[in-house]
């Protein structure tokens, strides 16, 4: 017979609960595969069911409650569960086993567990209660927030508190356009994540966004207008701070009134006190979660701790009991306002206290704090990392234990020849994902007992690397040795489409003269449609070889189906759907006028400009409808494509050189003008960067690039390779004291080189490192290149004359061209019908104006009568398929942009934003099958 357990609160620990007693057959629905089990009743404050408050940010970019929700379709039915939502219990009767909601209901337990999480601290200070106060926890608070922000009369925001939680909240109402303060009581950001050094870096990376960061003062009081709305903050120093939104995130505090009042033992400063079971006072009542004071004497705020306990409870409930929760580790990672931050172990100890000592690297010009804290034996004992968190998969494992290798290759920009060690360095016990507790030894089971080849099975077999994704990089590499430990070569083709390599579907197209994707599929695919990997990489050849094949414009024809969102709309996708332009400026030289026309432009369309690390002018934020008109006036005034979007060269950099400085030796600008005019619009394996200075002093970073120049008294060295971002390299010396003319043929070379034998987004510093490593892929490149040991000098400089002869700027080719306009214009207005609906169901049909209207493998997007959008697709045999176009993880609306192709035989498109895929006969995200976007019936005279 079936027993009641009863839940009070449905968040993201209440709900793991509940996936735990599933994944354990302990539950008595229409599911389970035998008799007994529980009959659950979940009672929830909130109306809607639980959703990810990781990421409840999304929601002010449009992610709706339903895309956050964490409840797979069917859940709670297929498992009998009576969830009550906006009912939450109102009383507890220990003695009587009962539970009263707030609507009056009397449930019996046989067993109760308190998940009621956690509430915001409001400081007690005068206004708190004023009209635009606020506090950041909930879905509802976000939709009244942006509501209220929505007044054009609010201008400026206030978030009390510099912690996870305060950052989060400051940018999101830097999303909502707010000038943004945040006030911290403690002397930095983030006191419990990071040390002085860290926040140190992290305040410079968020001043740089615009946001005044006032620390070690607290908040005074709220003004308040005479209409009962806020107006400014006092602090506790005097100053004042004009604030029509005041945000408070200053902690949270358990919700423990129930307890308190059933009698149930709490600690002193909050928290229902639990046992290693997460047994309370009562042995018939449990607490999990933010509301929970852990054996240890602490309560967690984080959710990977809530998701133990659900297990620990999930397991006594289920009858084994062997699960023990003692603690946990508060290891983490984010992205917070665009600046990587992560902590793990304990970095906190004094250095010389029992002997520990530190490894340091800062670099406060990028904003990156690194800091390592080691033992007297030199095991880990914590780190932080603040800028750049790329090692963190790597470190955190080994905290506790002894590093692998020397802790100055974990921090270092360069590791200067030293190997970081692989995911064989870790021991089975070492815990990869926090967030589900999984450790290394139970992803190598799953490897070896599913046969997994890919992320997708790891998450689906353990869910590791399914909540907050800072393992992946790990998983991957456990993967990877997994697979080369059994004897399983990685396959070497593009994808699933073709057993090629990109270096040979390139030999492929250049010796056969194939001239299209579906030539090419024909005569050396492995069948399929082609996907989101191999369409833009034939694109990409193509692009490169068109002076040689004969081919016009990448939107002419069947090439404007396999571009990637960014070739196809000719601009840079972002976060929210919108388009940046990026003008090219070559070698950085503008003049006065054209300021201006950019600055007109900015203005005239409200977009937002940035000066880029590459001495360009950014415009963010434009609609694709608006690309056209933009790029006229921009044209207009003397600019072309800067080809941003590409996988091509994206720009020069030079400093002033011996035009205007006294130690010049070379005209860096000139060059970095010529070089740049000459190798525009090449694409290649992946994007390229240049740089020219003019003497030794390197101050347009020449090395960090792709191609870097310095002048010499003798003329220009040139060397190659070099790359910043995660994994920084310096370029390597090629050639030395070149005369102008010598140093073109040369560059000309090596890049037609690297485009034929470059592998799918490979920079060429890992491009030049496969080659051969400790030098001997720069002596492969002198024997190709200088010494002509293959014979291919001469034609790659024609190759390379050619495509600067066939260089047509491709933003003015489309507005000289209406059937490419026509790509940009608005979505499409659409209907939706019942009549004659595909498949005979009676659900709504969406008419999109007939299967005439779309280009095999491209989608479009349709704005229907509500408000919404659809993104209508149509495969090579003519079936068309309509799903929602918002893309779940983000909330923009992009899916009408994404490939579409397919994955083992199932129709599939890819979402442009992070490459997600989804079933467009289903909507499931093969990726993460707990996400779905809505599918709609199409009419049949259109399917």
């Amino acid at each position: 017979m079936a027993q009641t357990l009863v839940v009070i609160g449905h968040g993201m620990v209440g709900h793991r609960l509940l996936e735990a007693l599933a994944e354990r057959d302990a539950l008595a629905g229409p599911g389970r595969t035998g008799a007994g089990g529980w009959h659950v009743v979940v009672l929830a404050e909130e109306a809607r069911p639980a959703y990810d408050r990781v990421h409840l940010s999304a929601a002010f970019t449009g992610s709706t409650g339903e895309e956050l929700a964490l409840a797979a379709p069917g859940f709670f039915e297929r498992h009998g569960i009576d969830l009550r939502l906006g009912d939450p219990a109102a009383h507890v009767d220990t003695a009587a086993r009962t539970v009263t909601s707030a609507s009056g209901d009397v449930i019996g337990y046989d067993a109760l567990v308190l998940a009621t999480g956690s509430y915001p601290f409001v400081p007690p200070i005068d206004g708190a209660d004023a009209d635009g106060c606020f506090t950041y926890r909930t879905l509802d608070d976000v939709e009244a927030l942006t509501a209220y922000a929505a007044d054009p009369a609010v201008s400026t925001g206030v978030v009390i508190g510099g912690g996870l939680l305060g950052l989060e909240a400051a940018g999101a109402l830097r999303t909502l356009g707010l000038t943004t303060h945040v006030v911290e009581f403690a002397p930095r950001l983030m006191p419990l994540q990071v040390d002085d050094g860290g926040a140190a870096a992290l305040r410079a990376t968020i001043e740089s966004m615009g946001v005044a960061v006032h620390t070690g003062v607290g908040a005074g009081g709220v003004q308040i207008h005479p209409d009962g709305r806020a107006q400014a903050l006092r602090l506790t120093n005097g100053q004042e701070i004009g604030a029509d939104v005041v945000v408070f995130s200053a902690g949270v505090r358990p919700r423990d009134r129930l307890a308190r009042e059933c009698g149930l033992a709490v600690g002193d400063r909050g928290g229902v006190v639990v046992d290693a079971h997460c047994r309370t006072s009562d042995p018939y009542v449990y607490a999990v979660g933010e509301c929970a004071q852990s054996v240890d004497g602490k309560v967690y705020g984080l959710v990977a701790p809530g998701y133990q306990m659900a297990e620990t409870v999930a397991e006594a409930l289920a009858g084994a009991g062997e699960l023990t929760f003692t603690g946990a580790d508060t290891s983490t990672k984010l992205k917070l306002m665009g600046a990587d931050v992560a902590s793990f172990g304990d970095p906190f100890a004094p250095e010389g206290r029992d002997g520990a000592v530190s490894v340091v690297f800062s670099d406060a010009r990028e904003g990156v704090y690194k800091k390592l804290l080691l033992g007297p034996d030199g095991a880990l004992l914590g780190g932080i990392l603040v800028g750049d968190a790329g090692a963190y998969g790597s470190l955190k494992p080994h905290a506790g234990r002894m590093l692998p290798g020397p802790a100055e290759a974990f921090i270092l920009p360069s590791t200067e020849g030293i190997e970081l060690p692989g995911a064989d360095a870790l021991p089975d016990d070492a815990v990869v994902c926090s967030c589900h507790n999984v450790t290394k030894g139970q992803v190598r089971t799953a490897v070896a007992e599913e046969s997994l080849t890919d992320l997708g099975g790891i998450k689906k077999c353990t869910k590791a690397g399914t909540g907050c994704g800072g393992c992946l990089g790990t998983l991957q590499a456990v993967l990877d040795a997994e697979m080369a430990a059994a004897g399983i070569e990685k396959a070497r083709g593009l994808c699933e489409h073709f057993t090629l390599t990109r270096a040979e579907i390139y030999e492929k197209v250049a010796t056969e003269h194939i001239r299209s994707f579906s030539e090419l599929l024909e005569t050396h695919g492995a069948g399929g449609e082609g996907c989101a990997v191999c369409k833009p990489v034939v694109a990409n050849i193509l692009g490169t070889l068109a002076p040689d094949l004969g081919l016009g414009h990448i939107l002419e024809g069947e090439q404007a189906t396999l571009q990637d969102s960014n070739d196809l709309f000719l601009a840079n996708l972002q976060k929210d759907g919108t388009y940046s332009v990026v003008p090219r400026v070559a070698g950085g030289e503008i003049t006065a006028d054209q300021v201006i026309a950019i600055g007109e432009v900015a203005r005239d369309y409200g977009l937002y400009t940035k000066i880029t690390g590459a001495q360009r002018i950014g415009l963010f934020g434009a609609r694709a409808e608006q690309l056209p008109d933009i790029w006229r006036r921009l044209g207009g005034a003397g600019f072309e494509s800067g080809q941003a979007y590409g996988k091509s060269l994206r720009a020069v950099k030079s400093c002033v050189g011996a035009r205007f400085c006294r130690f010049g030796q070379g005209d860096s600008i000139q060059l970095a003008i010529d070089l740049e005019l000459r190798y525009r619009g090449l694409r290649t394996p992946h994007k390229f960067k240049g740089g020219v200075s003019g003497c030794v002093r390197e101050c347009a970073e020449a090395r960090g690039k792709d191609i870097g120049i310095i002048a010499t008294s003798k003329g220009w060295n040139l060397y190659v390779g070099g790359n910043g971002g995660a994994v920084p390299r310096h370029a390597d010396l090629l050639a030395a004291d070149l005369a102008t003319g010598e140093l073109f043929a040369l560059i000309d070379r090596f890049l037609m080189y690297y485009v034929r034998t470059g592998e799918r987004l490979e920079r060429t510093a890992a491009w030049v490192e496969r080659l051969g490593g400790s030098g001997a892929g720069l002596d492969h490149l002198r024997a190709v290149l200088i010494e002509d040991e293959l014979g291919i000098c001469a034609e790659l400089e024609a190759q390379m004359e050619r495509h600067v002869s066939a260089y047509q700027d491709e933003w003015q080719a489309v507005l000289e061209d209406p059937a490419a306009l026509e790509r940009f214009g608005a979505p499409a207005r659409g209907a939706v019908t019942t009549d004659g609906v595909a498949g005979g169901c009676d659900a709504p049909g969406v008419d999109f104006g007939g299967a005439g209207a779309l280009e095999p493998g491209r989608g479009r997007a349709v704005v229907l009568p509500d408000g919404s959008r659809a993104a209508v697709f149509k495969d090579r045999a003519g079936t068309v398929y309509a799903v929602g176009d918002r893309d779940p993880f983000s909330g923009a609306d992009v899916i009408a942009n994404g490939i579409m192709g397919t994955r083992d035989g199932v129709p599939v498109v890819t979402s442009p934003m992070h490459k997600q895929v989804f079933d467009l006969r289903t909507g499931i995200c093969l990726d993460d099958p707990d996400v779905a976007l809505p599918v709609l019936p199409v009419l049949r005279t259109q399917s």
